[in-house]
């Protein structure tokens, strides 16, 4: 068996594909936007954008053909430390102001893609009710890719190694600056800080691995509730009832600790209600394209709530409730096995893996050998009883015993037996 096709090992995937979504019955008609989100995501997507890593070109080309369409307003804000355009798309003219950004971490791109089918379900869904209500009750304000040069190079940072999320403050950077500005003439009602996370973070400590984690983000040290994180809140339990419907076990909530540098926490304190989310990953999308669809979900369950005032409604437990998001150390823990080590007898060893390329699942290396017992893993796979056979030029020798190479690509079998003959039970290579 290849570690290569981990869902085989680590079980069924929860979400639906996207050629496999399933029918909500009538009967069961879930509230905006499940349904409609799900078909939005779908009709609307922008064909050109199909993986994670794309430039600032890559991008307003994708979309250039829908910033001509009625309705759409298209403003270049700044340029970028590097000289690339930082621009706004706007949609409606409603009394409401709610401003997105997306991608001010250059290498986290899931929600660029899901605003880039958005302004195209606005640019070309004029006769579809979810996008009529929302042009009348709200002016929608998106900014795609708030880094640019970081987006050139797929690295968090901007062109001068500043994190754009510690700049709110300082302003030393056009980047910051662009935003501050934008929020500030806007005076935006409802803001959304798009970010991905970590693939390695679970829902609680025995969950699932995080589909999408949220928060609204505290304004103060005290992490009071006024009514800019109280509106945040209970927008934040409103996109959790439905996405919990589509991905259940699979939504955490983000570490609400103050951070005076960052702008969800700076945004709250200014009065604009905030919401961050933040894109993990789930089992067979590499590029992380069943998350942009959920991004869309999210997004239009928001808008749809804060345009008909449905949020008020909702139940603050609900965000209340969600599961801490948990971080873990390794990708796949071997638990129990005996690693075959030459002439001399086996020995009992736990067997921590790693990917590269986590999200993709891609380029596995061993990172630990030992008792393991306290690690933290995404799944763990018991071989208690079996054998580690590892392949030649994946051992290393210390003071003349062989054993298994740290930083070394996984390439062992696990049999059940010490003969290297003997019946493979899972094969671990690349």
């Amino acid at each position: 068996m290849h570690l290569l096709l981990r869902s085989t090992i680590l079980g069924a995937v929860v979400i639906a594909t996207i050629a496999g979504l399933p029918d909500v019955s009538a009967a069961q008609d879930p509230p905006c936007c499940l349904r409609d989100g799900l078909r939005i995501a779908v009709q609307y997507r922008v064909e050109a954008i199909d993986h994670r890593r794309f430039t600032a070109t890559d991008l307003w080309n994708a979309i250039e053909p829908y910033l001509a369409a009625p309705g759409i307003h298209t403003e270049d804000l700044a340029r970028s430390v590097g000289g690339r355009p930082i621009r706004a798309v706007t949609f409606g003219a409603g009394p409401t102001s709610v401003l997105l950004w997306s991608q001010m971490h250059g290498d986290e791109s899931t929600a660029t893609m899901a605003l880039a089918d958005l302004i195209r379900f606005f640019a070309e869904g004029s006769q579809d009710p979810l996008q009529q209500r929302l042009a009348e009750h709200l002016t929608i304000t998106m900014v795609p890719m708030l880094n640019p040069d970081g987006a050139q190079r797929f690295a968090r940072e901007n062109a001068l190694g500043i994190d754009l999320n510690r700049d709110a403050r300082r302003l030393v950077t056009p980047e910051a600056r662009a935003l501050k500005a934008l929020r500030d003439r806007l005076e935006a009602d409802f803001g959304f800080n798009l970010h991905d996370q970590g693939v390695r973070r679970t829902a609680g400590p025995t969950g699932l691995q995080v589909a999408i984690a949220l928060l609204a983000p505290a304004a103060d040290e005290e992490k009071s509730y006024g009514p800019a994180r109280t509106r945040a809140r209970l927008v934040t339990a409103t996109i959790a009832e439905v996405l919990n419907q589509q991905v259940p076990g699979r939504l955490a909530r983000w570490d609400d600790s103050f951070e005076p540098r960052a702008f969800g926490d700076l945004m709250q304190q200014w009065g604009t209600s905030t919401v961050l989310i933040e894109s993990g990953g789930l089992p067979d999308d590499p590029e992380k394209q069943d998350l942009r669809t959920l991004n869309v979900v999210a997004l239009l369950t928001a808008f749809d709530a804060i345009a008909s005032g449905r949020y008020e409604t909702a139940d603050p437990e609900v965000y209340e409730q969600l599961p801490f998001n948990l971080g873990v150390e390794y990708d796949l823990l071997l638990a129990g096995g005996q690693i075959v080590s030459g002439d001399y007898d086996p020995i009992t060893a736990d067997i921590a893996l790693v990917y590269d390329d986590p999200v993709a699942g891609r380029e596995i290396r061993v990172e630990a050998v030992g008792d393991l017992n306290r690690a933290e893993a995404m799944d763990t796979l018991d071989i208690t009883g079996l054998y580690v056979h590892p392949e030649p030029g994946a051992t290393t020798t210390s003071q003349g015993v062989p054993g298994i190479r740290l930083g070394h690509r996984a390439a062992f079998t696990v049999r059940r037996g010490v003969s290297p003959e003997s019946e493979m039970a899972y094969e671990f290579r690349e």
